[in-house]
């Protein structure tokens, strides 16, 4: 995997938006996501696009059930060390900051409001627009007017990569921890948001 500071360069890019997801990312949680799935009896792939599938009642009791899960998290997230200060330097340089998660409304407002975090946009799964397809990323793009050869994606797990590939986005960072997942081919693996920072300085416009 070639470093990101390579593939910058060859690009000649200038960072004018960073899409962020939320849990695993900007907050640390716990989520078992196949055990979840397990129980939600999701066969394969996407859990909301699974339910999304299902007819009523079934859609609605399983949707509860995700709900519980996700407030049991929400409850018990923390945030993750050095996001406050990234999100301020990206302010402070102009570039737009952007939250998409394939979680709740509710959930995301009450976490940022909890840690007193602001983004330009945030796109949460009442949107309709959910990872892994780019269409999220798609949305957000031209919502600020920006291509994807100005847009980084920093996120935690294949989803976010995949997302980015389908929204044409080249420029993936993911926050390594002991549940990354392999298969990360075309993202560059980052230990913490201060590195991030130093990855992506020569992005900045100036």
């Amino acid at each position: 995997m070639a470093p990101a500071g390579n593939i910058i360069l060859g690009m000649k890019m200038k960072l004018k938006l960073v899409i962020f997801d939320l849990d695993g990312t900007v907050v640390e949680n716990s989520y078992d996501w196949p055990a979840i799935k397990r129980e939600l009896g999701v066969p394969a792939g996407s859990i909301l696009a699974y339910l999304d599938s299902l007819p009523e009642p079934q859609k609605s009791e399983k949707y509860a059930l995700l709900r519980r899960y996700e407030k049991e998290q929400t409850e018990n997230s923390v945030l993750k060390e050095g996001v406050r200060e990234f999100l301020d330097w990206l302010a402070a340089t102009g570039v737009n900051r952007a939250l998409v998660t394939n979680n709740s409304q509710d959930n995301t407002r009450h976490l940022l409001e909890k840690f007193g975090l602001e983004f330009d946009l945030v796109l949460t799964r009442e949107s309709g627009l959910h990872k892994p397809a780019g269409t999220p990323f798609l949305r957000v793009m031209e919502r600020f007017g920006v291509r994807a050869s100005e847009t980084a994606v920093v996120g935690d797990t294949n989803y976010d990569l995949l997302a980015a590939r389908e929204a044409g986005i080249k420029m993936v960072f993911i926050l390594k921890s002991p549940m990354t997942p392999a298969g990360l081919e075309g993202a560059e693996l980052v230990a913490t948001f201060d590195e991030l920072r130093k990855r992506i300085q020569q992005l900045v416009p100036g």
